[in-house]
């Protein structure tokens, strides 16, 4: 598993050389409001502020999707990431898709 120090938006990772780029990892999440959610989302609405039940959806898709960009990076014989950046893109109403994505890369220790 690649640990969270060597995930970087960055395109290096400090203290570490990148040896060999191998290609680019990501995640893919595709999720949908519940109908529950959203009628609480709604009453949320009414006295404004965070929208907390949208902001929990929001950054377990998220975390989700990185999830899955470190297991395929991990798949390529990674120990790091580089470049990792998210996207999001409504699919339909109410549907999202978000991406996780980044370089997978192999680094070691600078001299």
């Amino acid at each position: 598993m690649i640990e969270r120090h060597m995930v970087s938006t960055a395109f290096e990772i400090p203290g570490y050389r990148v040896e060999q780029s191998l290609g680019i990892a990501r995640g893919i999440i595709v999720r949908s409001r519940s109908v529950v959610g959203s009628i609480g989302a709604s009453l949320q609405t009414i006295f404004g502020g965070n929208i907390s039940l949208y902001t929990a959806l929001c950054e377990r898709t998220r975390q989700d999707a990185y999830e899955r960009m470190i297991v395929q990076a991990a798949e390529f014989g990674g120990n790091g990431i580089v470049g990792m950046r998210y996207d999001a893109t409504e699919i339909a109403p109410g549907v999202t898709e978000v991406l996780c994505y980044g370089t997978a890369v192999y680094a070691r220790p600078a001299a």
